[in-house]
Formats: structure tokens, C-alpha cells, sequence
């Protein structure tokens, strides 16, 4: 008997997942996969993941015409951290005569060395790596040099899809490409991704001011992550961040509200903004608002998620600027040499154009400027 193991958090399960199972079925001439959407990934604990219950049923129904595929929910069942190699140990005692191997992507391939016990997961399963895209040469010397064995690369290549940017047009309505219809249906009913406040603000926006504030989550989430950001606070502040942008003062929405003295018109939708998140969306966290009221003119101070959210609106794709394609680079590289480069050709701008710079700007540039 032959049987592969797949494992993941599947957050949420998409059309290459399903691929790459058939793929391996077909090359391998395996007996059965089993699809086991883990408890909670250690690399995953500060993400946006979906429960449990509701991955594991968007899985079977994503696998549902892989006749050899089985959804397990050994890790599910389990209630602490999912370390592949304990799960590996016990599918070994399950399957003690089977031919066993571990489905993973080529570009997990270099983490794989960072595992929790990797040799202890060689002894009881072959790594079967899908996908030539990200797999290098040197990895597979290195990856024989440490383990002394091999691995089965697989000739498949899959798609480039991401979880991240699905998980966002999930939560702004969307019904991505990359999901089986079912599993879309699934995942929008139950609201999975998203958060109460999002599609309400949104309504008030204007369509291409909602076409902007997907773009600018898009790329908020994209880099939260790698900036050490929660990506549902990215989400969430992203979404909102121009909520404010079309309703005027004499809202019975903005009841209550006080505007700070001598705001610029293009600067007042900031504090509307934050104020309709906390008082008409029941928004309660403070980092989150504050990253929308700062969104255009910034502040001394801003933490990364600040920053993400400042940059973002100011860098998405729909912008065109000079000098807008050198900033993007810069914005996925360093996030505070972005910031500060950014400030400084916007003051540059202001003052070359005559304009005023608002005080909170010039702050910020000084900042960022002392922070680097």
C-alpha cells in the first residue's frame, strides 16, 4: 500500500492544493492521501486563521471528486501545537507496512531544515517535494549533505496562488478564482476572513474608492507578515482606512464628532475615519484605530502597523507618481527606509508646489528620520 500524508493549515484550501494531490496520486501510484488540515501551525499563530471545523469541511468538499483523498482531522482532534513529526510517528504506527511519504511544496523546502525534529521525520516517511518553481539545486546538496538521503521531487508546477490575498477578497465579498464555488459559499456564509465592520464601511465608499481599498489591503496584508504585523489588523485597518472619505460632517454618523483645529480638507477623512470605525463600526482596537487616523498625514511614533497602512494607501497599484515603482521596491524590502523616503518626497513636493505640509507630517519625517 501506498499513502501520502498532506498536511497544512489550509487557510483556506484552494484549487492548487487539490492539483497537487492529484498530481502526486497520479506519479507516485498512491493508494491514498490524506488531507490533514493541522491544529495550529507553528509558524501561523499570529495569522488569520479559519476554525477547524470549518477547514476541515471546506477540504472535503474541495477533495470531493479525488476519489484516493481522505480528510483526516488526527490533528484537529488534538488541542495544542501540530509538530509534523509526532503527527508522522503516529501515521507510521498506522500504516507499518505502508510505502509512506510526506507531500510539501518546493518552496517549504528550505524550511524544512528549521522543523522541530526533521530527522525524526525522515525515518518514518519520504519527503515528496511538488513544484519546480522556488526548488534550487544547491537546496537538494545541502538537504543530502544534513539528512543523508533524498527526496522524491515531483514534476508539477503548481499555480501562483495566495492564501493571503484569498483570505482578503474573502473578506471584502469577493469570490476568488482559485476557490471551488462550494468551498466560496462556504467561507463567505461563514465569514471566515473577514470582520463586522468591513462590508458596513465599505458601503459608504464610492465604487472606485472601494476598487482602492482592496488594493490597499491587498498590499497591506501581503507585506504584514514579513513586517511582523497581524494580518488581521492590517486587514482591518486597511479596509477602513477611508471609510470617512464621502460623509460629510452633518452625518448623523458623525454625531459627536470634534475635528481637530486647522485640518486640510485632503486630511479631515483620517479622523472621520477613525472616529466612524470605533463609533458606528464598534471598532475597539486602539492600534488599529489609530493606524487609520494617521493614514495621510502619518505621526511621530507610528508602530509597523502605522507604517503598512500609510504606505499602502500611498503605493498601492492604482497610484501613479515619479518615483512610485522605486518606493514599492523599497516598501518590500524596509518598511521604515520606505516611510522615510516617502515623507521626504511628499514635503519636497508640498513645499516646491507651495503648499502647506501639515505639522503631523513634518513630525513624522523628522521621526523616522532620527529613527534611521
Amino acid at each position: 500500500m501506498k499513502i501520502a500524508l498532506f498536511g497544512g493549515s489550509f487557510d483556506p484550501v484552494h484549487c492548487e492544493h487539490v492539483r497537487l494531490a492529484e498530481a502526486a496520486i497520479a506519479a507516485l501510484s498512491l493508494d491514498k492521501v490524506a488531507v490533514m488540515p493541522s491544529y495550529l501551525a507553528p509558524h501561523k499563530r499570529a495569522g488569520a486563521a479559519a476554525g477547524g471545523d470549518v477547514r476541515a469541511e471546506a477540504c472535503r468538499i474541495a477533495f470531493r471528486n479525488v476519489r484516493k483523498a481522505e480528510v483526516s482531522e488526527y490533528e484537529l482532534s488534538r488541542p495544542q501545537t501540530s509538530y509534523t513529526y509526532l503527527t508522522c510517528r503516529a501515521f507510521a504506527e498506522r500504516y507499518p507496512d505502508a510505502e509512506r511519504y510526506f507531500l510539501m511544496g518546493a518552496d517549504m523546502l528550505e524550511d524544512f531544515f528549521s522543523w522541530r525534529y526533521p530527522e525524526d521525520i525522515l525515518k518514518n516517511v519520504t519527503l515528496v517535494v511538488c513544484g519546480r518553481k522556488g526548488y534550487r539545486a544547491d537546496c537538494e546538496r545541502r538537504f543530502r549533505d544534513t539528512f543523508g538521503c533524498g527526496f522524491i521531487r515531483l514534476d508539477f508546477e503548481g499555480g501562483a496562488v495566495s492564501s493571503t490575498e484569498i483570505r482578503t477578497r474573502l473578506a471584502f465579498g469577493e469570490r476568488p478564482a482559485a476557490l471551488d464555488g462550494a468551498v466560496c459559499d462556504l467561507l463567505l456564509r461563514e465569514g471566515c476572513y473577514s470582520h463586522p465592520a468591513i462590508l458596513p464601511a465599505l458601503a459608504l465608499e464610492k465604487e472606485e474608492r472601494r476598487a482602492h481599498s482592496l488594493r490597499v489591503a491587498l498590499m497591506a496584508t501581503a507585506r504584514a507578515r514579513s513586517a511582523g504585523v497581524n494580518e488581521r489588523q492590517a486587514l482591518l485597518a486597511a479596509a477602513l482606512h477611508d471609510c470617512g472619505k464621502y460623509v460629510p460632517l452633518s452625518s448623523p454618523l458623525l454625531r459627536g464628532f470634534v475635528p481637530p483645529e486647522n485640518v486640510p480638507a485632503p486630511v479631515l477623512h483620517q479622523y472621520t475615519g477613525a472616529y466612524l470605525a470605533e463609533h458606528a463600526f464598534g471598532v475597539t482596537d486602539g492600534e488599529v484605530l489609530d493606524a487609520i487616523r494617521y493614514h495621510t498625514s502619518g505621526k511621530a511614533g507610528m508602530t509597523a502597523l502605522g507604517m503598512l497602512v500609510f504606505l499602502a494607501d500611498l503605493l498601492e497599484p492604482g497610484r501613479s507618481f515619479a518615483g512610485v515603482e522605486g518606493l514599492r521596491e523599497l516598501f518590500y524590502t524596509d518598511l521604515r527606509a520606505c516611510l522615510s523616503e516617502s515623507l521626504r518626497q511628499q514635503t519636497e513636493y508640498l513645499k516646491r508646489s507651495k503648499k502647506p505640509v501639515y505639522p503631523l507630517t513634518e513630525e513624522a519625517f523628522r521621526w523616522i528620520t532620527g529613527e534611521l
